[in-house]
């Protein structure tokens, strides 16, 4: 088996490896190595073909294909190693990487290792909902990818379940089309995806969400969908009998969360988060494990691509300095945990106190709330807010902070 040696492996070539990449490199790191299993780099991004992305990293709005494009170009002029059409196999706690690349699988042992897998939909078996098994049930990703690459239209009459913002955006892109979208339902008393793509992909195009309402039942004897059953729900989420309806649809579309790509990072013994379903990571974006590193929807699902980059950056910049051994991997270390109105915060540990920022969702949806960041009884940092809402991470910029004075964080909206 061919074995080879590099500083630093980054596995994934979408927006979070792109500029961990590009940062690592203008870090000092030459010997990188960019693993990708697509033909192409750029992941998602390549069939978001709907502008809106960039607004906070370059201060204009892009599409998904042009805001890759930034990063693939810096990654071009920068000459970073690229390995594209290339799965890894799996890794190890040690930092040993096997990966099969067009009919040849090699090792690769790294110094440091950064996970870049973004995530996955979650899928009709996930949610278990009954009924026939017909054609014409599809995520909504699925769906965006044979729109907007494939010139593929799965059908003309569409229901969809989930208001997250992909199924938000297909609904306006299947409209545009010629598609008649019956509705968008969402068992949450809120939706779950933007509020600008509640207004500009439902609003403006006279398309009805119905909250606290799911799908149970699907009906297809006949081998296609041929509609849907929804029903109101409790707020155990539980169907309310007698509020059944039956719609007409020839195809399903769920839009019902994402899940991290976290399979090589359970293979290499890293913690993982009960909540973000992510790895507990430190404030430079290290795991449990020494050397590796997690960034992007990989790490927690965000709801903007300018965030994936930031946080890669980070992770990035911390890579090379452990590669140069810059990188302390003693003294104290302090918990983040989230408080009261707050779901989950990350990092889940602060190490190194350089330019700390925290990320984190709030529990519900509310106005005019006061944020904290508390060490016990003292309040380390306050900011108001006129809204809040699940679907929004939210940042606080905690700055330079001197871990050997602070005993824990917490964050809590009150």
């Amino acid at each position: 088996m061919i074995r080879e040696k590099h500083d630093l492996v980054i596995i994934g070539g979408g927006p979070a490896g792109l500029a961990a990449a590009v940062a690592a490199k203008e870090a000092g790191c030459d010997d990188i190595v960019l693993i990708e299993r697509d033909r192409i780099l750029g992941g998602i991004l390549n069939q978001c073909i709907h502008d809106g992305f960039g607004l906070h990293r370059f201060k204009e709005a892009l599409s998904g294909p042009e805001y890759a494009y930034r990063f693939i170009k810096k990654v071009r002029e920068l000459q970073i190693p690229v390995m594209e059409k290339t799965i890894v196999l799996d890794l190890s706690k040690d930092k040993i990487l096997r990966v099969s690349r067009e009919g040849e699988i090699k090792e690769i042992e790294a110094k440091a290792v950064v996970l870049a897998m973004g995530c996955r939909e979650r899928t009709r078996g996930a949610l278990s909902i009954p009924g026939h098994r017909p054609a014409g049930v599809y995520t909504a990703g699925t769906v965006q990818n044979l729109v907007n690459l494939e010139n593929i239209m799965p059908g003309k009459h569409v229901v969809i379940l989930g208001s997250g913002d992909i199924g938000l955006i297909m609904a306006r892109r299947m409209t545009l089309e010629g598609a008649k979208v019956e509705a968008v339902f969402e068992v949450l008393p809120y939706s779950s995806g933007l509020q600008r793509n509640i207004r500009q992909c439902l609003d403006d195009y006279g398309i009805p969400l119905y909250l606290s309402t799911t799908v149970i039942d699907i009906y297809g004897p006949n081998g296609r969908v041929e509609g849907v059953t929804v029903a109101q729900v409790d707020e155990k989420r539980r169907p309310i009998a007698g509020t059944e309806r039956f719609v007409p649809c020839d195809t399903l579309l769920l839009s019902v969360g994402l899940i991290p790509e976290n399979e090589l990072t359970r293979e290499a013994e890293v913690c993982i988060n009960n909540i973000t379903q992510g790895a507990d990571v430190d404030d430079c974006c290290m795991t449990k494990t020494p050397g590796v590193f997690a960034c992007g929807n990989v790490l927690h699902v965000h709801d903007l691509v300018d965030f994936v980059s930031m946080e890669a950056e980070r992770a990035g910049r911390n890579a090379a300095r452990y590669v140069a051994g810059e990188l302390c991997e003693d003294g104290k270390e302090i918990a983040v945990k989230p408080g009261e109105g707050v779901r989950y915060v990350v990092p889940q540990r602060i190490k190194h106190g350089d330019n700390v920022s925290l990320a984190f969702r709030v529990t519900t949806p509310s106005r005019d709330k006061v944020i904290e960041v508390r060490d016990g009884d003292r309040v380390l940092k306050t900011r108001k807010e006129t809204r809040l809402h699940p679907a929004e991470m939210v940042w606080v910029d905690m700055g330079e902070m001197d871990v050997s004075d602070i005993s824990s964080l917490e964050v809590r909206v009150r």
